[in-house]
């Protein structure tokens, strides 16, 4: 059944597309997002019209010419006019987040203070900063000739975001490629479309503002037949996405007739954490039970795999399975704070649920099991699961025969433990994926630590501190099914322009090779 529009108190207009500077209100359809806490409550609902694709990117071509000319400090002045437009929106921000995705108060604050800090990311000069690597540059390469590097941005950029950081991670994307002079067309998750228009309501201000181009930044929402549409277009000259492996691989498919087309993906992991016996056990207790059930489970950093030696193993699985009991789990806005709110939608929480069954009925003890927790306002929370497995196999639970330990990436609180005799065993046991995105170690062995963070395969690697969590000065991104070599983050900029290479000459005593002549009685005057 299609549901009517309808505005969210944290927006300024009712669901709406923005496509070259005019903002469209959606059509009523079936594409709507409904609060996790309150499944019967809509947040936002509204479909695209056939065709507003094409429009949207005939509009970001269109305003190319003119933003990518832009000098830089011109379009850094419009990126810290959104700074400040994200600041002063933080608490609406938050609550939006909050709302729309079931993201605990705390947890979604922290994401809303992420979106104005991206800039200051972008805009570093610092030595070693990230602007510095896409800074035009000079090098001397004989007497009267220079050699010249400059930087130039791709062109049309669509930004794919997803649902569990809906307006930090597309930010992440959309902030460098506009500094860089790149226009953008965005289409946030199905799931969070309220905090999309939101971010885009900011951007919108700040461009109005400045002055720039209509078309610099366009919105448009929809569901997967939209995402389709976008990512197979023929003309975007690069696609920034984050989201699962399976949405990512349908991604690279599309485009395997334009090698030249810049694809940024980062899709997800199956993360290990590795507790050995002269851990700090308390830090070691904190960072795996935080990193495995924060935000639901619901984190492409979280922990999905903890590797425990035998030395600490009972211990500490009791530890483990007494502080997850004890998290608390209820509303988002509730008093005092919870840990985890609801998980993002009902076929979320059967998934989960479905794998945990299949994996008991393949071997697997329940240590702690996930349950549905009822609330009077029917939302969809979940409480945290730990299972025990035999190990772990780089295989996926599509594979026959099922292993309880295979490689599947289970977006939510549960949380799979094996147990290991040595630290060769360990490493076998975390790299025993075809992700690739987090690892960590909780060690007081530094020989130990230097081996792990050597020849663990991930993208983040991390010693006594959780998967979960990273800073945005450092590259973010993974390997095998994680990412495809475009780490976000602090390399951001890096993917969102292209170097170009120039000799120039300044004297006029070309040198003749071998077997040429030349007569300058042959040049006219």
């Amino acid at each position: 059944m299609s549901a009517p529009p309808s505005t969210h108190p944290s927006l300024s207009r009712p669901p709406s597309n923005l496509v070259g500077g005019t903002w469209i209100p959606l059509n009523p359809g079936a594409l709507k997002s409904a609060s996790p806490a309150e499944p019967a409550r809509v947040v936002y609902a509204g479909e695209s019209r056939p065709g507003d694709v094409n429009v949207a990117i005939e509009a970001a071509r269109a305003a190319l010419p003119a933003w990518s000319a832009w000098p830089r400090e011109r379009r850094f002045a419009l990126l810290r006019r959104f700074q400040s437009l994200a600041s002063a929106a933080s608490a609406k921000a938050a609550a939006l987040i909050a709302d729309e995705t079931g993201k605990a108060l705390w947890d979604s604050t922290a994401e809303a203070g992420l979106i104005g800090a991206k800039v200051d990311i972008t805009l570093d000069a610092a030595p070693g900063a990230a602007l510095g690597r896409v800074t035009d540059f000079e090098v001397p390469v004989a007497p009267t000739r220079r050699g010249v590097c400059t930087f130039r941005p791709h062109g049309v950029v669509a930004v794919l975001g997803p649902f569990n950081f809906p307006m930090h991670l597309p930010n992440g994307h959309i902030i460098p490629a506009l500094a860089m002079g790149n226009t953008v067309v965005f289409k946030p998750s199905d799931k969070a479309p309220a905090c999309g228009q939101l971010l885009v309501e900011l951007l919108d201000e700040a461009c109005r503002a400045e002055g720039a181009p209509p078309g610099v930044i366009n919105l448009v929402q929809g569901d997967v037949d939209i995402a389709r549409s976008l990512v197979s277009h023929g003309d975007p000259d690069a696609i920034l996405f984050t989201g699962s492996w399976a949405a990512g691989r349908a991604i690279m498919q599309a485009n395997l007739d334009r090698p030249g087309r810049i694809l940024a993906l980062e899709m997800g992991g199956n993360n290990a954490a590795v507790v050995m016996p002269d851990a700090d056990l308390r830090q070691a207790l904190i960072e795996c039970v935080r990193s495995a059930f924060v935000s639901t489970g619901q984190r492409c950093t979280c922990t999905r795999r903890l590797v425990l030696h035998r030395a600490i193993a009972p211990g500490f699985m009791s530890a483990l399975v007494r502080a997850a009991d004890a998290l608390r789990v209820g509303p988002p806005l509730a008093t005092p704070p919870v840990f985890m709110g609801p998980i993002i939608s009902r076929e979320a929480r059967e998934g989960v649920l479905a794998f945990q069954a299949r994996a008991e009925r393949a071997g697997a003890r329940v240590a702690l099991r996930a349950e549905p927790v009822e609330t009077a306002e029917g939302g969809w929370y979940l409480s945290p699961g730990v299972l025990e497995v035999p190990g772990f196999v780089a295989r996926g639970a599509a594979d026959a025969p099922f292993h309880p330990g295979c490689d599947e990436e289970v977006f939510g609180p549960l949380l799979r433990v094996t147990v290991v005799d040595s630290i060769d065993a360990a490493l076998r046991q975390a790299n025993a994926t075809r992700f690739g995105l987090a690892a960590s170690i909780f060690t007081g062995d530094s020989a130990a630590a230097s081996r792990f963070q050597r020849e663990a395969r991930a993208g983040c690697v991390n010693v006594n501190t959780g998967t979960a969590g990273a800073s945005s000065k450092l590259p973010f991104g993974g390997l095998g099914l994680s990412g495809n070599h475009r780490p976000a983050g602090a390399f951001s900029l890096d993917y969102c322009a292209y170097p170009v290479a120039g000799l120039i000459e300044a004297g006029d005593a070309a040198p003749l090779p071998p077997g040429m002549t030349v007569d300058r009685a042959w040049l006219p005057g």
